[in-house]
Parts: structure tokens; C-alpha cells; sequence
């Protein structure tokens, strides 16, 4: 399967589209690290969002204060969510026990 090839116009407008998810993510990450939003109002506003549905799951708990790698990684382990888990893809009690977890 090849690569269709893009106009210049439509691979500048697909360079805008990804840069601005790259901000959404950041900002979100930003927010949960300074605690200007929770885990839960992330995950709901994943349930909104297209871009912010594909963030990775580690990701968003790394951003939590004081988690860090090692301990998103156990956490997602003790609670079987693969690392490549998007938070698109957790099923209900993955949220229950991931907001158990950190609230």
C-alpha cells in the first residue's frame, strides 16, 4: 500500500492539524501537573475530544504531580492497561480504578 501523495496545501494544512493537537496534548498535560484540572475532568474531556482521546494513558498519569515513570508504569500494571493504552481505549473499569486509584 503506498503513501498518497499530498499538494503542498494539503500537507501544510495536515502539519497545522498535527501541531495543534501536539499544543491540546501539552496543554492538558500542562493543566493535570499544576493542578489545574483533575484525572477526571481529563478523562471527560477525552470522551469529548477526538485529540485528546488519543493521549496515552501514561502520559496523562506521568503528568499527575508526583507520579512518575515508575509509578504510572505499576499502577497500569497492577490494573492490567497496556502501555500502549490510549485513554480512548479504557473500558469502564479501567476508569473507576484509575480515578480510585488517584482521587
Amino acid at each position: 500500500m503506498s503513501v498518497p501523495s499530498l499538494s503542498a496545501q494539503q500537507r501544510a494544512r495536515a502539519l497545522e492539524r498535527a501541531a495543534e493537537a501536539r499544543r491540546q496534548r501539552s496543554l492538558l498535560r500542562d493543566r493535570l501537573k499544576h493542578g489545574r484540572t483533575t484525572l477526571a475532568e481529563a478523562l471527560a474531556a477525552a470522551d469529548d475530544d477526538p485529540v485528546l482521546s488519543r493521549t496515552r494513558v501514561a502520559t496523562v498519569l506521568e503528568s499527575l504531580p508526583g507520579v512518575g515513570p515508575a509509578r504510572a508504569r505499576r499502577v497500569m500494571d497492577e490494573l492490567d492497561i497496556a502501555d500502549s493504552r490510549r485513554l480512548r481505549g479504557l473500558g469502564p473499569r479501567q476508569r473507576a480504578a484509575l480515578l480510585e486509584r488517584f482521587t
